[in-house]
């Protein structure tokens, strides 16, 4: 499993009975997460927590909060990320992601080039955010308008407001089928895209049925002379070896060497890894 304890401002505390209990900056979260079936390792720990995330048997649910900001800001190495506890108990940081930000960085500080980078899927941008910082130019891409903004703030956060990063609020399939039908390619792609979704015509999209073709397209904007491909999965459906077997058929021809596993998170108190998906890396 791929892990990283390098957060200064975060720190999963504690995690079991399907909850995980988090440290971000000065502030302590308790929210669900369904792998963490063990018991906890600390149960004092969790009278601790200045936000609790409750479901709702109805779908959703709410955060019950005894003392909390907002938003609030924490660090990763030089990265500034914006907290802000959300719907769906998210808080639009996954700190987990920060093994897949140092292993791209890493590739794009030696590839002694300028390096093209697409992120799809983007979210609120931490990996676009650290790949600017290495040096790449990124386009970043998601079809959700304010969480491109939240994304641009944190690269502000960061010092990065006018770093080569283009900010596109579109639906990633039709904006790779404009980029081929362009000629416009990239080095090197990240995608994190989601198990279900809806776009704007009522368009479906479901990971299982389309995530081989998408990858596929994909192909039609990678460069002739590709640094990296990075699949990023939260579907419990998706396994490593089959996100690798995938990405590995579509880059049938390109010389590519795939990689999968587990990421995931060293909680404090057990020293278990609590996994929190899976990435399938490609590297050329």
């Amino acid at each position: 499993m791929w892990a990283d304890n390098n957060w200064k401002d975060y720190e999963l505390l504690d995690c079991g009975n399907g909850m995980r209990l988090e440290k971000w900056g000065k502030y302590i979260l308790s929210r669900p997460d369904p792998v963490a079936l063990w018991e906890p390792a600390s149960p004092a720990l969790w009278g601790k927590a200045d936000a609790v995330y409750h479901r709702s048997k109805s779908g959703g649910g709410h955060w019950d909060i005894s003392s909390l900001p907002q938003q609030w800001m924490i660090s990763y190495d030089s990265l500034r990320f914006i907290v802000k506890p959300m719907g769906f108990k998210h808080t639009g940081v996954f700190p987990e992601q920060s093994v897949n930000w140092d292993w791209a960085a890493e590739l794009i500080r030696n590839a002694n080039r300028p390096i093209k980078v697409l992120n799809l899927f983007s979210y609120t941008g931490g990996a676009t955010i650290s790949a600017a910082a290495a040096g790449a130019s990124v386009c970043h891409v998601d079809a959700a308008k304010g969480i491109v903004a939240h994304a641009r703030e944190n690269a502000a956060a960061s010092g990065l407001q006018n770093a080569p990063i283009r900010w596109i609020v579109d639906d990633c399939r039709k904006f790779i089928a404009r980029e081929a039908r362009r000629g416009n390619t990239y080095d090197a792609i990240i995608m994190d895209p989601p198990s279900y979704g809806r776009g704007a015509n009522g368009e479906v999209w479901k990971l299982e049925e389309d995530l081989y073709s998408f990858l596929l397209e994909c192909t039609a904007v990678l460069s002739d002379k590709p640094l990296f491909v990075l699949l990023n999965s939260y579907t419990a459906g998706l396994s490593p070896k089959t996100g690798e077997y995938a990405l590995a058929c579509a880059l049938k021809g390109r010389h590519a060497t795939v990689t999968a596993d587990e990421i995931g998170l060293k909680c404090r108190e057990s020293g278990r890894v609590l996994p929190c998906g899976c990435a399938i890396r490609a590297t050329f």
